[in-house]
């Protein structure tokens, strides 16, 4: 087997905006994203139907995401931080926009500045917020998180029921009220029933307000799940809300990297740092330019006795060989025809039939986790949106 060079070729498109120096192309589906919202969209009729761009819209870019639902018709968004918030704004004007991780003191300026609204979990935060909307003037509202069994924020069953007078009273400023699943990807675990159960009785205390407990999962658990308001997130990039079934979303990004060398191993000889793969046949390896700085885990590689994860290349699934590095992974292409791989061509490490959650699985992690991760040195490209 012969090394090749020639450059002349692609295996796989490049979108022409791409810097030729890129030695990754992260492509992001809109379109894909739009669809998936009005998949859930129609699932919870007549509950509005929200989205989650924190961190960055899970890595997808928070403003071409939040441009492209808007556009589609969404009229509200969770992001983590005041700073995301803000990002959020840039892209609509009118959406309302919830920041889950609540107002630190003396942060409500800019809150008001972004007219956006804090979701509040603790008591004392919601007495700090009630000082600065007396100061302030602002009636922009907040949304109260109160926990059923997450326990992680939120305030507890007791302090939200001590709120209820408030509610009574009128001019409450409380615009939602919120709680949070935690094993809504597994449909048949009692927590789901007992977090239902407790957020039911709480929240028709809270009259006259908006209700929200579903997340990507909970969107399937049912219609008693649903209340008025859904908050998807990660369903929204493709990741499966029904672990136990086939995934209903469609896939939204895919990810390209470079073959920067095509080189031959003889049998016997090993790859990779530390040696733990070993070529049982002369091999045909293409290296390309992505690594775990760009959020490809180490954990994907191969080692002797074990299964990596693959990548596409030529259309055809390709298995690591040896250690994933910071910069670099190897991959098997000796099943390849000749010349099929080389320099400059693509490899797929998202997409053509590899999904996030596969990925999740071969990292050790989930899908969420392999979005966020995807590394900056991507060059990203965004393409459809509402339709």
């Amino acid at each position: 087997m012969d090394q090749v060079s020639d450059t002349t070729t692609t295996t796989a498109p490049v979108d022409a905006s791409v810097p030729a120096t890129a030695t990754g192309v992260l492509t992001v589906d809109l379109g894909a994203i739009v669809a998936n919202w009005r998949k859930l969209e129609n699932k919870g009729v007549p509950a509005e139907c929200a989205a989650v761009v924190k961190a960055d819209a899970y890595g997808c870019g928070t403003e071409p995401v939040v441009r492209a639902l808007a556009a589609a018709g969404c009229k509200t968004f969770f992001v983590a931080t005041a700073d995301e918030a803000r990002a959020a704004r840039a892209a609509t004007r009118s959406a309302a926009i919830y920041v889950l991780g609540g107002c630190f003191q003396n942060g409500g300026d800019t809150f008001a500045e972004l007219n956006c609204q804090p979701v509040i979990g603790d008591l004392n935060e919601l007495a700090e917020w009630d000082v600065f909307c007396r100061r302030s003037g602002w009636t922009g509202g907040a949304a109260i998180h109160i926990d059923t069994g997450m326990n992680r924020l939120g305030l507890t069953l007791q302090d939200a029921q001590g709120l209820v007078p408030r509610i009574r009273a009128g001019d409450h400023g409380i615009t939602l009220v919120m709680s949070h699943l935690a094993c809504a990807d597994t449909p048949q675990h009692p927590l789901n029933a007992r977090q239902l159960l407790a957020f039911r009785e709480i929240a028709q205390q809270f009259t006259g307000v908006p209700a929200s407990l579903a997340n990507s999962s909970g969107c399937f658990l049912g219609s008693e799940f649903q209340f008025d308001l859904l908050r998807p997130g990660a369903a929204l990039y493709g990741v499966n809300p029904t672990p136990e079934a086939d995934n209903p979303m469609r896939p939204v990004v895919d990810v390209k990297t470079r073959i920067i060398q095509v080189r031959d191993v003889e049998r016997g000889d090993t790859v990779g740092y530390g040696g733990t793969w070993t070529a049982r046949r002369p091999t045909r390896l293409a290296i390309v330019a992505s690594g775990y700085a760009d959020g490809y885990f180490r954990a994907a590689g191969g080692s002797d006795g074990t299964r990596s994860a693959e990548a596409v290349v030529a259309g055809q699934r390709c298995p690591i060989a040896g250690r994933v590095s910071m910069d670099l992974i190897a991959l098997d292409i000796t099943d390849l025809p000749d010349n099929a791989a080389r320099r400059g061509h693509m490899a797929t490490l998202i997409g053509d039939g590899i999904t996030v959650d596969e990925l999740g699985h071969h990292f050790g992690t989930i899908g969420y986790e392999v979005l966020t991760s995807l590394g900056r040195r991507y060059a990203r490209v965004h393409k459809g949106g509402a339709t």
